[in-house]
C-alpha cells in the first residue's frame, strides 16, 4: 500500500460513492470528493454528513470537481475509488485520466456492482493493471459491512492481500475475495431471487409476492421492496448483465419482465422517484401498489392471510427458525409449493456457485448475511437437514450442490455411527 492515508472519490455526488466517502472518512483517511462541479460534490459531502449523522465528518474531506482538480487529487492519492454509473465506457474514459495522474503505486479500485474488472484495466498501463481491483460496497456502506474484493488477470496478489487487510482492520468490513464474473457472488445471487420475484408477481401480484417471499424466509425486507430500495436502474443493470453474459442453470430467472421496463422507461426507479414510484408509490399516509397488467398503482390490499405463512411469521418473530421452516417444509397447497421454490431455489443456486465464483460455501454465507442481510444458505440447510434439503430439491426438480449432498452423506453417516453405537450399548 502507498505511504499515505490519502483517498479520493471519484463519482462522489451518487450513493456509493457518499457512502464510500462516509466509511473511508470515518476510519481516520483524509478524502478528497470529486464531481462533475463542486455543486455536485458538496451534494456527496451532505448525503455522507448524513450517512455519517455527524457534520464534523468534513473536517476530513474535501472537494474538487473532475476539470480542475482530479489530476492534482489523483497525484497525491494513495488509493483512487471510482463509484461512477455502471457505465463501462465512462469508466474506461477515466480510468485512462486517472491513469496519467495517478502515483506508480496507488491503488486503483472500482466500486463496480459486476461489470467486468478485466475489461475495465484493458488498455491501460501495467503499473495501473498490477494496482487494480474491484472492492464493491454494499448499499448502505456505513451500515451493511459485506465487501467482494475482485482481481483482475494481471492484479498483484500482494496488492490483493494488503486491500483485504486495510477493509478488515481499518474499515472494519466483512471481506470475500471472489472470481471476476458478472455481479460477482452477492449480486448474482441476491438479484436471482429479486428477479424472479419481480417475474411471479406478473401472474399472482405485488403485494402478495412481497407477503408470501416475507421477512419469514429469512431476509431483512420483502424482496419487491427492496428492489424499490436499490432502484429499478440498479435492477436493470445487474440482471441485463447476468442475462447477457452468463449462461448458468437460472438463466431466465435474469430476464427483466417487460411491464418492469415499460415502468422504467416511464420513469419509475423505485424510492428514488417518490412520485412515480416503482412497486410501490407512497404519498403521505396512502400506499400504492403496482399493478403489473395495466402499468398503473392501485391503493394496496392486504393479502388475505395464509395460514403456513402466519405460522412461520409468528415463529420467526420469536427467534424459532428451525421451526418455522419445519412448519414451511411440510406445508400443502400451490402457496406453499411457490414459496419453497423460491427458497429452495436460493439455497440450490447460491450453493452452486461454489467453485464457480465463490471460493467456499463461507465466503456465500458471509456476502449473504453481511451484504443482503438474509438468512445465509447454509444456515437454511442445517435447519432443515441436509437428508431433507436434498429431497425437498430433488422434488422441486431444482440442481443439488455438491456442499448439500456432502454434508447429506455426513448426517447420515453420523446419524448411522449413532445407532451403531446405540446397538453395542444396550443390544451387544
Amino acid at each position: 500500500m502507498a505511504d499515505n492515508n490519502k483517498v479520493v472519490i471519484i463519482g462522489a455526488n451518487g450513493t456509493m460513492g457518499a457512502g464510500a466517502g462516509t466509511v473511508f472518512a470515518g476510519a481516520g483517511y483524509s478524502v478528497t470528493m470529486l464531481a462533475r462541479s463542486p455543486g455536485k460534490a458538496k451534494e456527496g459531502l451532505t448525503d455522507a454528513q448524513n450517512d455519517a449523522r455527524a457534520e464534523a465528518i468534513a473536517e476530513r474531506i474535501s472537494l474538487g470537481a473532475y476539470d480542475s482538480d482530479l489530476a492534482r487529487a489523483v497525484g497525491e492519492a494513495a488509493i483512487v475509488f471510482e463509484s461512477l454509473a455502471e457505465d463501462l465506457p465512462l469508466k474506461k474514459e477515466f480510468f485512462e485520466l486517472i491513469d496519467q495522474n495517478r502515483r506508480p503505486e496507488a491503488i486503483i479500485a472500482t466500486g463496480s456492482s459486476g461489470l467486468s474488472i478485466a475489461e475495465m484495466a484493458r488498455g491501460r498501463s501495467d503499473s495501473f493493471r498490477r494496482n487494480f481491483l474491484g472492492v464493491h460496497l454494499f448499499n448502505p456502506p456505513h451500515v451493511i459491512v459485506g465487501t467482494e474484493v475482485i482481481p483482475g488477470p494481471d492484479t498483484d496478489p500482494a496488492v490483493v492481500k494488503n486491500v483485504v487487510a486495510m477493509l478488515t482492520r481499518k474499515l472494519g468490513r466483512k471481506v470475500i475475495v471472489t472470481k471476476d464474473l458478472p455481479a460477482f457472488v452477492g449480486n448474482r445471487v441476491g438479484f436471482k431471487v429479486l428477479n424472479e420475484t419481480a417475474q411471479l408477481a406478473a401472474e399472482h401480484g405485488v403485494a402478495f409476492i412481497d407477503y408470501l417471499i416475507g421477512p419469514h424466509t429469512g431476509r431483512a425486507m420483502a424482496p419487491l421492496a427492496t428492489v424499490d430500495l436499490v432502484g429499478w436502474d440498479v435492477h436493470k443493470a445487474i440482471v441485463d448483465n447476468v442475462y447477457a453474459n452468463c449462461r448458468d442453470e437460472a438463466h431466465d430467472a435474469f430476464a427483466m419482465p417487460a411491464y418492469m421496463n415499460a415502468a422504467l422507461a416511464n420513469g419509475c426507479l423505485g424510492d428514488k422517484t417518490p412520485e412515480r414510484g416503482g412497486f410501490y408509490r407512497r404519498a403521505g399516509k396512502e400506499v400504492s401498489v403496482l399493478n403489473p397488467k395495466t402499468g398503473g398503482h392501485d391503493k394496496l390490499e392486504k393479502p388475505a392471510p395464509i395460514e403456513f405463512v402466519e405460522k412461520m411469521k409468528g415463529l420467526h418473530r420469536v427467534g424459532r427458525y428451525a421451526e418455522a421452516l419445519k412448519v414451511l417444509a411440510e406445508a400443502k397447497g400451490a402457496d406453499a409449493d411457490l414459496c419453497r421454490r423460491v427458497v429452495l431455489g436460493y439455497v440450490s443456486y447460491a450453493l452452486n456457485r461454489v467453485g464457480e465464483v465463490a471460493a467456499s460455501a463461507a465466503d456465500v454465507d458471509t456476502i449473504m448475511s453481511y451484504g443482503f442481510n438474509w438468512a445465509p444458505p447454509t444456515a437454511i440447510v442445517d435447519l432443515l437437514g441436509a437428508k431433507n434439503t436434498v429431497a425437498m430439491l430433488q422434488k422441486l426438480k431444482l440442481p443439488v450442490p455438491a456442499t448439500v449432498d456432502q454434508a447429506a452423506s455426513r448426517e447420515a453417516k453420523m446419524f448411522a455411527g449413532g445407532l451403531l453405537e446405540y446397538g453395542r450399548t444396550f443390544v451387544g
